[in-house]
């Protein structure tokens, strides 16, 4: 299994710290492929610019994030996003990259679009040589089991005055 890192929590800085050991290890010569989750479609193409040593895909095709869809929307995205998993899947099977970031991947169960142990078993196709990192809200417990390092992002600074 790949090396499991996670960004969590209710605070601001998951994706950037994600993107932030991204970039590191493109700098160190090092491929980086990023799979984005439940945002929709971003506005610009800030991370083309970073190719071709980092790759960002997305598989979804509204612009509204997928929580501020409606159902029908849901339901047609979701199709989408099981095909950016199955994107993912592919990738840590034949180690396509060293790096691979699946942001807000741990929002998926949450909005039950795959359970916690379907999550799990495409984190077990990875090689050992690859790293996976992984954002989002909430971490669930199947996916604490098999993570390697896990860092909670918290926002303290309202209650710091």
């Amino acid at each position: 299994m790949a090396k499991i890192q996670v960004y969590y929590g209710p605070g601001m800085g998951k994706t950037s710290a994600a993107l932030g050991n991204a970039i590191r290890a493109a700098a160190c010569g090092q491929s980086v492929y990023i799979i984005q989750f439940l945002k929709g479609q971003l506005e610009g193409d800030y991370l083309k610019r970073l190719e071709p040593e980092i790759k960002e895909f997305s598989f979804e095709r509204s612009s509204h994030s997928f929580r501020e869809l409606d159902e029908e929307a849901k339901r047609e995205e979701k199709e989408n996003i099981i095909n950016g998993l199955g994107f993912a899947k592919k990738v840590l099977t034949t180690g396509e990259c060293d790096i691979l970031v699946l942001d807000e991947f741990l929002g998926l169960s949450d909005e039950g679009i795959v359970t916690e142990q379907q999550m799990v078993d495409v984190l077990n196709t990875g090689s050992p040589s690859m790293r996976v990192i992984l954002t989002g809200m909430y971490l669930p417990l199947a996916v604490r089991n098999v993570s390697d390092q896990i860092f909670k992002i918290v926002d303290e600074s309202s209650s710091a005055r």
